[in-house]
């Protein structure tokens, strides 16, 4: 995964399990650059779970698009829009891997 600034992913849930990485994408460009907008989806089906997440080059693009769209009907769905959490290893994981 490409190195980013605190901040400046975010996590959006509440998605149509019809919306597309290009959806989301879309959505969120009129914000600022995009470096990545991905969707997670369930390993067996290969559909989406609903959520995603979208990085922008800037905090500040992030946070305004945050402002804008959290809380917004998308698609027919209310979603909802934070800062992602960074991710931190499991206890007991092995990380030298």
């Amino acid at each position: 995964m490409a190195k980013r600034l605190v901040g400046s992913q975010l996590f959006v849930s509440g998605l149509s399990f019809y919306t597309t990485p290009k959806d989301l994408k879309r959505l969120c460009s009129p914000f600022g650059p995009i470096t990545e907008a991905r969707l997670v989806v369930d390993p067996r089906t290969q559909r989406p779970k609903g959520f995603g997440f979208v990085t922008f080059e800037s905090q500040v693009d992030a946070h305004n698009a945050l402002k804008v769209i959290n809380g917004k009907i998308i698609d027919g769905r209310l979603i909802f829009v934070e800062v992602a959490k960074p991710v931190t290893p499991k206890e007991g994981a092995d990380t030298t891997k």
